[in-house]
């Protein structure tokens, strides 16, 4: 074989491996960081393929959203211990993932998310008394650890999405204080509730009672001696017009009024039967 022919076949090969080492393959999720010789491109490479130089290293690095879990015991304002289990939801910001690979590196977890969730953790609980753990001010806690997490790696490159407080554990005693404070105050509603519904039941008999007494008010003014006299020479009339046999005597009431007599009485009916004789 002719040395012309073994420098092409020796051309061909490294232009084939050539192209094979330019071709690089950034993984769905994830971007591309092209690093020549320390020479960071300040764009990273999105997923695909890509041709780059082929003595370029790339630097994959994903943008998915991950998690980061953490279990402490942290102080409260007054001195208690008290122990947070926390989650933190973020992604790496694919804009600013070349700076992040060129000031913080590709474990950018470890370095930068981790130790700022801790430190504002840590920085907002010893500002709160353990109780607020169980009240309404657990939820302006979470928001304030959220801040602070958000002002301290955002800038860096990390998006966080949220933090989540997964378990909460108080020392034993304070937990039994607070369940029998919150068991008094719904026993105290509760009771409250009841002297309510006492005060209704009674204003509601009041005015009932008032109704009846102003209704008896009203017939007592109505009724007078002639409207008595008058109903009595109705009565009266009533029954000396009905089917029944009765004596009326004029004017031998006590008021004058007619006295009725009787009652049915029937006119006595001869006998039948066997003949008198003797």
């Amino acid at each position: 074989m002719r040395p012309r022919a073994y420098a092409f076949i020796v051309l061909v090969v490294l232009l084939f491996f050539l192209v094979l080492r330019s071709a690089r393959v950034v993984r769905a999720g994830h971007v591309g960081i092209v690093d020549l010789f320390g020479n960071v491109r300040s764009e990273a490479l999105p997923s695909g393929l890509h041709f780059v130089n082929p003595l370029a290293s790339v630097h994959r690095m994903s943008v998915q959203t991950r998690e980061v879990k953490e279990t402490m015991d942290t102080p409260s304002s007054e001195g208690l211990i008290v122990h947070l289990d926390v989650s933190i939801l973020f992604h790496l910001n694919p804009t600013k993932a070349a700076d992040v690979y060129r000031t913080v590196g590709v474990d950018y977890e470890n370095v930068l998310v981790d130790p700022n969730v801790r430190s504002a953790v840590r920085e907002v609980t010893s500002s709160y008394e353990a109780k607020a753990l169980y009240s309404p001010e657990r939820e302006k806690m979470s928001s304030e650890i959220n801040r602070h997490i958000l002002d301290a790696v955002e800038p860096r490159g990390v998006a966080v999405e949220r933090m989540l407080l997964r378990d909460v554990a108080l020392p034993a005693r304070l937990q039994q204080a607070i369940q029998e404070k919150l068991s008094a105050e719904q026993e105290a509603s509760r009771m409250q509730f009841v002297l309510l519904k006492e005060k209704q039941e009674a204003e509601r008999k009041k005015i009932e009672a008032e109704g009846i007494s102003s209704f008896q008010k009203i017939v007592t003014e109505g009724i007078n001696e002639n409207l008595l006299k008058w109903k009595g020479i109705e009565a009266t009339k009533e029954l000396a017009l009905s089917g029944n046999t009765k004596i009326v005597i004029i004017g031998a009431g006590k008021e004058g009024l007619p006295i009725i007599l009787g009652g049915d009485t029937s006119p006595s009916t001869p006998r039948t039967g066997q003949p008198s004789g003797r």
